[in-house]
């Protein structure tokens, strides 16, 4: 499924407007209610009418892949805004545990998606994929350089084991033993660290 707005002429600013509106206003909406929310009230809640929100959107399907999208866009850009804002080892703790709340909002759009677009859904979540492992190296490359964890930590074993505990913990709706276990794990990055020199 194609993002409409990317294949289009740039939207004018209202309509830019609208439409992140109508993406918060239905990111709220499915992480309280689930993907099946009126989409009057999602149009309600944007603060924008019906015919608005079916222009951009024209249907339900391709409103939870954008709203998908936009919560992917902003969990790799966090990644980039921490490390701006703090040492390396601290950036990657964070991020990390905020997965935690990443996979549980995102996951019944995912189920609507793997619904709705059948085998072409792999395609979008392999590039989601794709796109946080690239977040992930950098926090952990950053890591290293600064000594703050061990030199053999791979990004792709650490999204793999971080994303286990993080399914696993989402099945169970045990939010605070998922991130007691998460702590473990980032503790274990520490382990025959380089010495500070």
């Amino acid at each position: 499924m194609s993002d409409r707005t990317t294949t289009q002429r740039p939207l004018r600013a209202d309509a830019a407007r609208n439409r992140s509106k109508i993406l918060e206003a239905a990111g709220a909406a499915f992480d309280a209610s689930g993907t099946e929310v009126s989409l009057e009230d999602v149009a309600k809640a944007a603060g924008v009418g019906i015919g608005t929100l079916y222009r951009h959107f024209p249907t339900r399907l391709e409103l939870i892949a954008a709203v998908y999208r936009s919560s992917l866009d902003a969990f790799v850009a966090h990644a980039d805004e921490l490390l701006a804002e703090r040492p390396a080892a601290e950036a990657l703790d964070d991020w990390v545990l905020s997965f935690v709340d990443y996979v549980i909002r995102k996951r019944g759009m995912a189920s609507a998606l793997k619904a709705g677009l059948g085998p072409d859904a792999q395609q979008v979540f392999a590039e989601g994929r794709e796109r946080m492992l690239a977040a992930a190296s950098r926090l952990v490359v950053a890591a290293q350089e600064q000594g703050a964890i061990r030199a053999d930590v791979d990004a792709g074993d650490l999204m793999r084991a971080v994303s286990g505990v993080c399914l696993a913990g989402s099945e169970s709706a045990d939010r605070e033993s998922t991130v007691r276990v998460l702590r473990l794990l980032l503790d274990g990055l520490r382990w025959s660290a380089p010495a500070p020199a």
